[in-house]
């Protein structure tokens, strides 16, 4: 998702950005944007993906991938930073 004109994303258009990214990315459903930060060259994104639907949901496995993208929403960089099960709480920075 790049702006037309190459302006530079707001910080809503480059959460919606690395939801759009994760999930061509990956595959996967990605559910909610954990964080958006500006860097010095554009956008940090932090997005929670369902990796393994389960029965019950309440077992899903759910991971934080984080997107990087210069000011226009030009894709940089991807990483799964955590993986853990739903309900685990605050899953650290354990991967």
């Amino acid at each position: 998702m790049t702006v037309a004109g190459g302006n530079e994303l707001s910080a809503t258009e480059a959460a919606q950005a690395g939801l759009e990214r994760v999930a061509e990315l990956t595959g996967k459903e990605a559910s909610a944007v954990t964080e958006v930060a500006p860097t010095d060259d554009g956008w940090l994104i932090g997005v929670e993906v369902v990796e393994q639907n389960r029965i019950p949901s309440s077992s899903d496995m759910l991971a934080i991938y984080e997107i990087e993208t210069d000011l226009s929403g030009e894709l940089l960089s991807y990483r799964r930073t955590k993986r853990y099960p739903r309900g685990a709480g605050n899953p650290g920075n354990g991967g």
